[in-house]
């Protein structure tokens, strides 16, 4: 049976104190929060070098699809206990050190220590077209490992949860998708 993988944005800095921001699909271990980050990737090296990260709840999905297609410039705030920051639109956060690294030539785990919880607003849900938005950026994360008629054919029936539930914002993180797919097939989005 597989272990329920939660996706989330997770927010690192570097030692120079620059922000990088990233989907991650994350483990719930107790009070510990499994991140499996692919070698090489920012958010690793952040976490080896300072220790922290900070883990975002959304469900503004232009983050997750913003990040698969190179915009990851998003309003943050300072985290309250570690040195790093949150999402402005993170409903709430967790702050994270490191507890535990077992190293893998691919996809090494870390065991995080929730330090700090806050809640910023509340959850009300998930409409259709959120859950497609992110299910749309993981596709476009592994443009170059699926073949495109695969893609084409999960972006097909993705769509009819946009057309029927999406608001503007899934709108907008749509259309980053859907030209990230194009630009993959080498056409003029």
């Amino acid at each position: 049976m597989n272990e329920a993988i939660y996706e989330t944005i997770v927010t690192t800095v570097d030692a120079a104190g620059r922000v990088h921001v990233a989907p991650m699909g994350v483990r719930y271990r107790g009070e510990r929060v499994l991140l499996m980050p692919f070698k090489p990737s920012t958010t690793l090296a952040n976490i080896v070098a300072t220790r922290h990260a900070v883990l975002n709840l959304v469900t503004d999905t232009r983050v997750f699809a913003g990040c698969v297609t190179g915009r990851r410039d998003w309003p943050t705030r300072p985290a309250e206990t570690i040195a790093g920051v949150r999402l402005a639109c993170a409903l709430g956060h967790v702050e994270l050190e490191l507890a535990e690294l077992a190293d893998d030539a691919q996809r090494p785990t870390l065991q995080m220590a929730r330090r700090h919880e806050a809640s910023h607003a509340p959850f009300i849900g998930l409409n259709r077209a959120q859950a497609a938005v992110v299910e749309g950026a993981v596709l476009v994360s592994r443009l170059r490992l699926l073949p495109p008629g695969k893609v084409e054919a999960e972006m097909a029936y993705l769509q009819i949860a946009i057309d029927k539930t999406a608001a503007a914002a899934e709108h907008e993180a749509w259309s980053w998708l859907r030209a990230a797919v194009a630009q993959g097939r080498g056409e003029t989005p």
